[in-house]
């Protein structure tokens, strides 16, 4: 077995079934994982149809607390176990700060922070018990520096980053590794209408030296180091994947 093969190891990706989501989920497939993609999309019960063959799917509302735990301890049954654990899934709301509403704040802050705080502290119970684990968790650029426009993204974005460094402080010790990857600007359908705005695309372009916007695929190699034995004493570190854009 090479060191980022990952045949028998048994994988959740959330929002796993279109962007990045798709893309890490693809990838651990590739790799050799079998894995359930929980999303909100009633289409990811088909999930072999749109992914692989060894990919199964839960339809999950993971905004609904209850609902969430649900979904998460039905994938467990579906794979027998978890090994490894991607917190992809994530919105974002985009108003200045006087208009930002308070709903929108929450709503943002439920998915993006409060769902990976309850999803790690649910496979931290099935990981600390066998000793092992990956957790993947999706910081952002915005993990970095504050943006304009979307203080709730930011906000939740830093609090992974910081809330990483927590899980690995407390779990390396019993052999799990939690780390984030930070993409930078990825063509998406959640930054569809970024795209379409030509000056704001060319203006974050010009700073990124590998001269482009990501695709999900770009992000697949990181993934699959994340949650292989390839990165087994790497432990509260967050990946930039962004063409350079945070070293210009």
């Amino acid at each position: 077995m090479g060191i980022f093969d990952l045949t028998g190891k048994r994988a959740i990706v959330t929002g796993g079934y279109s962007g990045i989501g798709k893309a890490a989920s693809e990838a651990l497939c590739d790799a050799g994982a079998k894995i359930t993609v929980l999303d909100v999309n009633p289409e990811v019960e088909k999930a072999p149809e749109n992914l692989r063959p060894q990919a199964r799917g839960v339809q999950c509302n993971l905004l609904d607390r209850e609902d969430r735990k649900r979904g998460f301890e039905e994938a467990v049954g579906l794979l027998g176990g978890v090994d490894i654990l991607v917190n992809n899934a994530g919105l974002q709301h985009k108003d200045p700060i006087l208009e930002f509403p308070d709903e929108a704040w929450d709503k943002v802050i439920e998915l993006n922070l409060n769902c990976v705080f309850s999803l790690c502290k649910y496979a931290g119970r099935y990981m600390v018990g066998q000793g092992y684990g990956k957790i993947i968790n999706l910081a952002s650029m915005n993990s970095f520096f504050g943006g304009t426009n979307a203080c709730a993204y930011a906000a939740s974005k830093g609090a992974i980053m910081q809330f990483t460094k927590a899980l690995a402080n407390e779990w390396s010790k019993y052999g799990i590794n939690a780390n984030a990857i930070a993409p930078g600007f990825v063509e998406t359908g959640m930054t569809a209408n970024l795209c379409e705005d030509r000056e704001y695309k060319e203006n974050k372009t010009s700073r990124i030296p590998a001269g482009r916007w990501a695709a999900p695929r770009d992000l697949k190699g990181a993934f699959v180091f994340l949650a292989s034995p390839a990165s087994d004493y790497l432990c509260g570190t967050v990946i930039p994947v962004d063409g350079g854009y945070l070293a210009k």
